[in-house]
């Protein structure tokens, strides 16, 4: 890899969020994580400076400007790079239709998290399309806002069967492109819709019970877990805590 090779390819990396890159063993395994996942050889490749190549380039040496990717490029580029058949965990062998990447404003102010995709958003290729998302649609009409200023994604792509929770080896595969979308889209709240969403965002074991009601500062959002909208299907009586949520989502909108 030449010197200025080098240069594009760190330069697409900070594109796609990548602050910086070592020779600590500790870096390399996470970069060859997805790899060993997929089933791929670690190891020098194009995507990934050597050693040599690191340790070529001059200390001094500034490459040129980034072109940063407009957010509607930058998620193009993304829902490209998952793919429409991916193949990177078990779920595409258990039934799932489609990747259903995420739908909304890519500028959105305000972004919706939930875990995974159910049978009918499976169907459409789009996320929160159910009886969940309908609710989901007239909370987002009730601060005055549409689904059209939003973002709404999931934790996870693709349905799990049955409509069963993700499970751990889903989410670690999947979640890093959830990242990616926040990073691009840079929402100033962060909605977390039930246990999994939270969880995975917070990294924490504590349950939705103990973290609704809450604000917590999140890679510079203010990121508001609350009850998942086919939990209220259920729990007709939790609406009364939600709205209590989405109140303070309002009210940090406004600010």
């Amino acid at each position: 890899m030449t010197r200025d090779e080098l240069a594009a390819h760190l330069d697409y990396m900070r594109e796609l969020g990548v602050q910086g890159v070592s020779r600590a063993a500790e870096w390399r395994a996470r970069v060859e994580a997805p790899r060993l996942a997929e089933g791929l050889p670690p190891g020098e490749t194009d995507d990934m400076p050597s050693d040599d190549a690191l340790a070529a380039m001059p200390a001094d040496a500034t490459p040129p400007p980034a072109v940063a990717l407009a957010p509607a490029e930058a998620l193009a580029a993304l829902r490209q790079a998952i793919g429409p058949d991916c193949t990177r965990c078990k779920l595409h062998t258990l039934g799932r239709r489609q990747v259903v990447f995420g739908v909304g404003n890519p500028q959105a102010r305000l972004m919706f998290v939930g875990e995974a995709p159910g049978e009918d958003e499976d169907k459409q290729g789009e996320p929160f399309v159910g009886r969940a998302g309908q609710l989901l649609t007239k909370i987002i009409e009730a601060i005055g806002m549409t689904r059209e200023q939003v973002y709404i994604a999931n934790v996870i792509k693709c349905r799990p069967p049955g409509n069963r929770n993700p499970e751990p080896d889903e989410v670690g595969t999947c979640e890093p492109f959830l990242f990616e979308q926040l990073g691009i889209i840079q929402p100033r709240i962060v909605v977390a819709l039930g246990k999994f969403a939270a969880q995975s965002l917070l990294r924490t074991t504590e349950p939705i019970t103990k973290l609704r009601g809450r604000v917590f500062e999140w890679r510079g959002a203010s990121l508001i877990p609350t009850f998942h909208p086919a939990y209220l299907l259920r729990n007709p009586p939790a609406k009364r805590e939600v709205w209590e949520d989405m109140k303070k989502v309002r009210e940090l909108l406004q600010a």
